[in-house]
């Protein structure tokens, strides 16, 4: 397995690793949230869960790098620091989760409640649009995956930007099918190029397979 082959599969395991945690984590801290349950129980995986996704969320764009700095070092950079911002989010979300455990009501707080939905909103529901539009043009332009998936993102991006802008203002709930669905490209770009990452790594590997060492002209501007 060539050098580029094992960053693109490490990526794409990382980007299925998000799915496998987020939708789970969603669905065991929404009921306590929401004041269904108040059992913590539930709770304290989920924290596990989004602990788990922070990490695959920089995971991913730190297994991409290699592969495409050489191609476009601002978007290549851009994309870590985006994944790193959205990780960060993403653990706010979890304190505020860890300090609901010890109280055991989410009505006992509505202010650490708030904390996490905003966090949330920001996190997933905003940086996922941030990351396709600095990573799908790479991808595009340099023919590194099939050019629909990056394709998706770039349609997914402006749905999921203007699902959030219409939650901060209060038009759309935050956890609704009119959200879900507009989430539904950027799930489905995410998704693909996952699977297509860890099954069949990118196209025009350098001969060899190798990273280069030395920083070529981008292939945006040629």
């Amino acid at each position: 397995m060539t050098t580029i082959r094992m960053h693109a599969g490490v990526a794409g395991a990382l980007y299925l690793v998000t799915f496998a945690t987020s939708i789970p984590a969603l669905a065991l801290k929404t009921p306590f949230l929401e004041g269904a349950t108040e059992d913590p129980a539930a709770l304290r995986w989920a924290v596990v869960l989004e602990i788990v996704l922070a990490i695959a969320c920089v995971g991913t764009a730190v297994a991409l790098l290699p592969i495409l700095r050489h191609r476009h070092e601002a978007l290549a950079v851009g994309f870590v620091a985006s994944r790193t911002v959205e990780a960060g989010l993403i653990l706010t979300g979890v304190l505020a989760l860890l300090a609901l455990t010890s109280i055991s009501t989410a009505s006992a707080s509505p202010t650490l409640v708030a904390i996490h939905d905003q966090a949330f909103l920001l996190g997933p529901g905003v940086l996922p649009a941030v990351n396709a539009l600095l990573l799908a043009p790479v991808l595009l332009r340099a023919r590194l995956v099939p050019r629909i998936i990056p394709i998706v993102g770039l349609i997914g991006a402006p749905l999921l930007l203007a699902s959030a802008g219409a939650t901060m203002f209060g038009a759309v709930d935050q956890v609704s099918a009119i959200a879900g669905a507009a989430a539904l490209p950027i799930a489905l770009w995410e998704g693909s190029l996952g699977v297509w990452l860890l099954v069949k790594g990118v196209r025009n590997e350098p001969q060899g397979g190798a990273i280069p060492t030395s920083q070529q002209a981008s292939v945006l501007d040629r």
